[in-house]
């Protein structure tokens, strides 16, 4: 609940090394928040960085209320991501200026500039505050409560030149253009590429291609039924079930909603599926971008791909934008016959063991692959950590981060399994990590299909007793996140009392990872590039939103 407490005696251990700096706390679903004042974000952060361990900046969310703008810094430790706090920054309304959080967290650089390209706050100090996904002739800020929405739009030609012109920016160095139709882009990304001769001076990603207001369009929907259909659509490579439960689990808690058991199994079974299918077009689609052509590797990940999507056909009724979840559950429970449904999931595993061997023999075994992914997209731990990175892109550079371990939640916490780590930190790696999860995937996989056997007939809760309408209390504030396939997927809400967030914010994985690019590239050459770009397996629906 975000009512405002001064300060006592009684300090949160989080909150004490910044103690003299905090003008109130606020108590937030997730997590106590310290507000500070505006002029004293980076002295604030680099104390709570250096001396209480927050060294993970997770999310940054923007709002705006009747009377102030609200910056909030989501921030939690790797080593343990239950230990958080949020810090607050509020700003006049008048003149919404705030210090900025990049010279201590670098991932924060792309977070405040959309904050400032869709918000309106601007922050002192930025490297490079421009908008991030509208073009810089775009008037007004859409998430401002001013914004008027019938007012034209002009383009102009300066907004797509560079685009157009292939300029060396000095004697030994070219402007390229990659993307935003590329092929090895995996998406609709703009590379502004400076080389050298051959190699990678500079990169510049430049998103937003696909920007479609999935935030707005979460705040217009109702909590009990109209939003649980967007999350699949932010990751359309199969990980629409992870998606899905990430917004199920910060609604849950906002309202206070007990999942059964048996519907946690389900979920922990349909998502780790779910993990398998985004997985497999990963390691597909990297055998084409690096060793080319329709490769043997490529047709064998959309082979086994289908078969995934078969059992999950069976179970959703859908073959890609599930919407099989619902809070407190899941929508339906297993198709009968059950005992073939089992069978079905099992003869899957039981070839899975050979077709990875494959997998290895014809991919991580193959010279070509290894000549141009080891030691290359080299990421090192810290950097990753610098710039928030999660999932299998943190864990191939040695960060040993698993919300399913580390924030427990669903039916993980009572299964047998292994987070899985690289220490490399290069493209190779990455891949490796992935076929890694995959195995690991089928562990937890089969020992919920063996509890979802003898689970007891008349115990088979789908789900809880959930109102009708749901209405959190007014400003109840909560970010939670789930290990989505490719990373940690949070979601922010805050509730204003109605069925319909005041503000709903998305931290999609992605993102972080399409940031860190420019670090992982530069002083490579451009088939490197490549490469990089496709071991980060970025999905442009979650990076634009």
């Amino acid at each position: 609940m975000a009512q405002t407490v001064h300060r006592t005696d009684d300090v949160h251990p989080l909150i004490e090394p910044i103690a003299d700096h905090v003008l109130s706390t606020e108590r937030h679903e997730n997590a106590p928040a310290a507000v500070i004042r505006a002029d004293e974000v980076q002295t604030v952060l680099s104390t709570l960085r250096t001396e209480a361990g927050l060294d993970h900046c997770a999310c940054v969310t923007a709002q705006e209320y009747a009377d102030r703008f609200e910056t909030i810094y989501h921030l939690r430790r790797y080593a343990d991501p239950t230990q958080e706090l949020s810090v607050v920054v509020p700003t006049a309304r008048e003149s919404p200026t705030s210090e900025s959080a990049v010279p201590v967290y670098p991932t924060a650089a792309w977070h405040e500039r959309e904050a400032y390209d869709l918000v309106g706050i601007e922050y002192e100090d930025h490297p490079d505050l421009r908008r991030i996904l509208l073009p810089e002739t775009w008037q007004g800020h859409p998430l401002s409560r001013d914004y008027n929405q019938d007012q034209p739009q002009i383009v102009s030609f300066r907004e797509h030149e560079r685009l157009l012109e292939d300029r060396r920016e000095g004697p030994e160095t070219m402007h390229l253009n990659m993307g935003p139709h590329h092929p090895s882009t995996h998406g609709v990304l703009h590379l502004n590429v400076q080389l050298d001769g051959e190699q990678v001076a500079a990169v510049d990603p430049d998103i937003g291609y696909i920007h479609r207001c999935e935030e707005q369009m979460c705040q217009q929907g109702t909590y009990r039924h109209q939003i649980m259909p967007y999350p699949d659509r932010w990751d359309w490579g199969g990980a629409g079930l992870l998606n899905e439960w990430a917004y199920a689990r910060t609604a849950e808690d906002l309202a206070d909603i007990e999942v059964p058991a048996y519907a946690q199994v389900i979920r922990t079974m349909g998502g780790e599926l779910s993990r398998i299918l985004s997985h497999m077009l990963a390691v597909a689609t990297y055998a084409l971008d690096v060793v080319g052509e329709f490769t043997a590797t490529f047709q064998w990940g959309v082979r086994d791909r289908e078969l995934v999507q078969d059992i999950l056909e069976d179970l959703t009724g859908q073959r890609l934008m599930f919407n099989y979840l619902r809070l407190g559950g899941v929508a339906w429970d297993l198709p009968e016959p059950r005992e073939a449904f089992f069978e079905k999931i099992r003869a899957f595993l039981d070839d899975l063991p050979h077709k990875l061997t494959e997998y290895h023999d014809m991919l991580t075994s193959n010279e070509i692959l290894q000549l141009r992914t080891v030691d290359t997209g080299h990421l090192p731990a810290e950097t990753a950590k610098a710039y928030g990175c999660t999932g299998p892109v943190a864990r191939a550079s040695g960060v040993d981060y698993d919300l399913r371990r580390d924030d427990p939640y669903g039916y993980y916490d009572e299964l047998d399994w292994s987070v899985v780590t690289e220490q490399g930190g290069d493209n190779f790696s990455r891949l490796l990590v992935r076929l890694r999860e995959v195995e690991e995937s089928a562990k937890i996989i089969r020992q919920c299909v063996d509890l979802l056997e003898d689970w007891p007939e008349d115990d088979r809760e789908i789900q809880a007793n959930v109102p009708r309408t749901l209405r959190p209390d007014p400003d109840a504030e909560l970010y939670r996140a789930v290990e989505a396939a490719k990373g940690e997927l949070g979601i922010y809400i805050r509730s204003d009392g109605t069925e319909t967030p005041a503000r709903f914010k998305i931290r999609g994985p992605s993102f972080s990872h399409v940031q860190a690019l420019s670090e992982m590239a530069r002083g490579e050459y451009i088939p490197d590039l490549v490469a990089t770009i496709g071991s980060l397996d970025t999905i442009m629906g979650e990076v634009d939103r």
